[in-house]
């Protein structure tokens, strides 16, 4: 009796290695900086603010993820990739049911007909409230189909609202889009004018543009509407409650107060001298062709920070030693977020760190490589830092600092410098790396708030104002004057819609373009600078 053939169980799939798991999330979020986390379906860490430590000890990956409002430790067994997200497998410790965490690069997780669902039955609300509001007016041709070739995706219900030969151009977002569209309205609002104006062949005149956002969410909107020109068009903002279909108008000339803080600037000369035996221990672990690229930055008076092209491999910290009071230096190393404590025993580790980081972050490198793609915008930032002269021969390399008004983390996406030019002139300097439609309006968030500490009264003894209170500029004489503002890409990388965008914006802003060379890593020249007109004072 023959036996019954046995069936061939497929096969499983190969384990991964701590060293795997671990590459996989720091490639994650090389790509992906503005990551959140979920667990159970739950936004609990936003990567814009949150940080990480990994540590990969005893044949285990071990997950460090902390903010300033909670902690979490895992264990972490496997990760997946799909879609734009991470799947993590995760252990707590002393329990073996495994759980979940999942990276995801979008907020927005709705299925595509979900979203599809939503955003047609807000069109009939949308059409609803139009003649209702505006019964003078006839709604025409809403939707929300894509357009790539003119920068329009369906997140937004576009149309125009109809009287004779006048019109308005109407841009509207529904609440269950992410809050980062909402914000962005504005933007796609001046490209969707701008269109209609262009396509209507005279027969009509767009004399504006009308925004819908939900109830609730108009306070950026709201501070950068104050800024745009007048003469260029008639702006409204109106919030809509969805369940009650209730529209009000919200006043340009009332957004409340700016979300923005003034971090006092670190004493640089006490720092140095403190941190100075430490940091001549790291120094010596970096060859001597390498030393001269290190970047030391004074992050606080408490910390000092060791950075390769805008990327941080190591930092001492003053803390407290043991169990005491007494105060203490830990050096700590790793790639990005992925922290050890510096020994006489792990050095060579941090001397082939390093040795990697050299040989692999450089101009010309794979540009496949997560080390060489990792935070281009601190690549770029570096690059203006060590020679900001290429942008505007006026402006003084002795004053640059990074992010001194500090944002809520859901106002920036991007990095931002302040400068001064020669005449005392304040500039803030707005950087990215790749193409960004929203790069002007952003640029112009960091301006408002920048003029705003300007205009703050100065010391009647002095004369100085809030920046030199808080340490910065010393021996300077600000001028009167508000801030310039520069915005700064790659020459290929500046997005059309930022020219149309300047256009719009008032002449009280005074601004810039200024585009690198492509190969801004190892050519720190710009390319051109422009002055717009409509820019001009």
């Amino acid at each position: 009796m023959k036996a019954a053939p046995s069936r061939r169980s497929a096969p499983a799939e190969p384990e991964q290695t701590v060293e795997q798991i671990a590459a996989a999330l720091e490639a994650f979020l090389a790509e992906h900086s503005r990551a959140v986390v979920l667990e159970d379906g739950r936004v609990i860490f936003d990567m814009r603010d949150a940080k990480y430590k990994l540590a990969t000890e005893h044949g285990r990956c071990t997950l460090h993820l902390w903010d300033e409002n909670r902690s979490l430790v895992r264990r972490v067994s496997a990760t997946t990739t799909r879609n734009g997200t991470l799947r993590l497998t995760t252990h707590r410790f002393g329990q073996t049911k495994p759980q979940t965490l999942e990276f995801v690069a979008d907020r927005d997780r709705r299925t595509p007909s979900t979203r599809e669902a939503t955003r047609i039955k807000y069109l009939r609300v949308l059409d609803r409230v139009l003649l209702r509001s505006f019964p003078e007016f006839k709604p025409d041709a809403f939707r929300t189909a894509m357009d790539l070739e003119k920068s329009f995706g369906p997140a937004y219900a576009r149309g125009s609202l109809l009287q004779g030969q006048k019109a308005w151009a109407v841009i509207a977002v529904n609440e269950e889009e992410t809050p980062a569209t909402i914000d962005g309205i504005l933007t796609l609002g001046i490209l969707w004018l701008h269109h209609c104006r262009e396509s209507g062949d005279g027969r009509r005149l767009y004399q504006g543009l009308k925004l819908i956002v939900p109830r609730g969410m108009a306070t950026l909107t709201l501070s950068r509407l104050a800024w745009l020109s007048p003469a260029a068009a008639q702006w409204e903002l109106w919030e809509l409650d969805q369940a009650t279909e209730e529209i009000e108008q919200r006043d340009a000339a009332d957004h409340g107060n700016l979300t923005t803080r003034l971090i006092h600037a670190p004493n640089q000369q006490s720092a140095k001298e403190r941190f100075a035996d430490s940091s001549a221990r790291v120094m010596a672990l970096v060859p001597d062709p390498m030393r001269e690229i290190v970047e030391q930055r004074i992050r606080s008076g408490t910390e000092l920070a060791f950075l390769l092209h805008g990327l941080e491999f190591a930092r001492i910290r003053m803390g407290y030693s043991g169990n005491s009071f007494n105060s203490a230096q830990e050096i700590t190393f790793g790639a990005g977020a992925n922290e050890t404590p510096l020994t006489d025993e792990n050095q060579d580790d941090l001397r082939a760190l390093v040795a990697q980081l050299f040989a692999r972050r450089i101009a010309g490198g794979d540009k496949r490589d997560p080390l060489y793609r990792m935070q281009p915008e601190r690549w770029l930032e570096s690059v203006l830092r060590r020679n900001v002269e290429p942008l505007d021969a006026h402006l003084d390399p002795a004053h640059v600092y990074t992010q001194v008004p500090a944002f809520a983390a859901a106002d920036r996406g991007m990095l931002d410098l302040l400068g001064v030019t020669t005449d005392g002139r304040l500039a803030v300097i707005e950087l990215k790396a790749d193409e960004d439609l929203q790069l002007a309006l952003q640029g112009l968030d960091y301006w408002v708030r920048v003029r705003w500490h300007h205009q703050q009264s100065p010391d009647q003894m002095t004369g100085l104002g809030e920046f030199q209170q808080h340490g910065y500029f010393a021996g300077v004489r600000l001028s009167p004057e508000p801030p310039r503002l520069y915005l700064v890409a790659p020459s290929l990388r500046i997005h059309p819609a930022t020219e149309i965008v300047l256009k719009y914006l008032s002449l009280r802003v005074d601004g810039t373009r200024g585009a690198r060379d492509e190969r801004w890593r190892a050519k720190g020249k710009a390319v051109w600078r422009k002055r717009s007109a409509v820019l001009a004072k």
